[in-house]
């Protein structure tokens, strides 16, 4: 059996891609937390590692939840949080990239940025105006 994806008939095209948009960068925000060091060090304990995964994964399905209130109960809201989000999360890389340089990890929160950036972009133009309007 396969799971069927059931997209509402008058889901705007700008709304869909939006949600498509902000899932896969939120995919990818989810890789990136897999793969971050976890090393003890003298800095950071084993607990305060575990924190702030745990901490990370409860704001990324809190994101989730900002993306499906935009899309299906068509708060307009959720939209402005994501910028505010999106306009953070561009200063901490840039912050990254000027100390660390260009590393793996950092190119995957580029792709992140640039996918939620283009999602919101739609969220904010076309056919989604109406949507957030009615």
């Amino acid at each position: 059996m396969s799971a069927a994806v059931t997209v509402p008939a008058d889901l705007p095209k700008n709304v869909f891609y939006f949600e498509v948009l902000l899932y896969v960068s939120l995919i990818l925000d989810s890789i990136s937390i897999a793969f971050q060091d976890r090393t003890a060090d003298a800095n950071l304990s084993d607990g305060t590692i575990a924190v702030a995964t745990f901490v990370a994964a409860c704001m990324l399905l809190f994101f989730v939840y900002l993306v499906w209130l935009a899309a299906y109960r068509r708060k307009s809201w959720p939209r402005w949080v994501l910028l505010v989000s999106l306009s953070f999360s561009v200063l901490s890389l840039l912050q990254v990239l000027g100390v660390y340089g260009l590393q793996f990890d950092s190119a995957i929160e580029i792709v992140s940025c640039i996918l939620t950036a283009l999602g919101l972009y739609c969220a904010f133009t076309g056919d989604a105006r109406d949507w957030f309007k009615g």
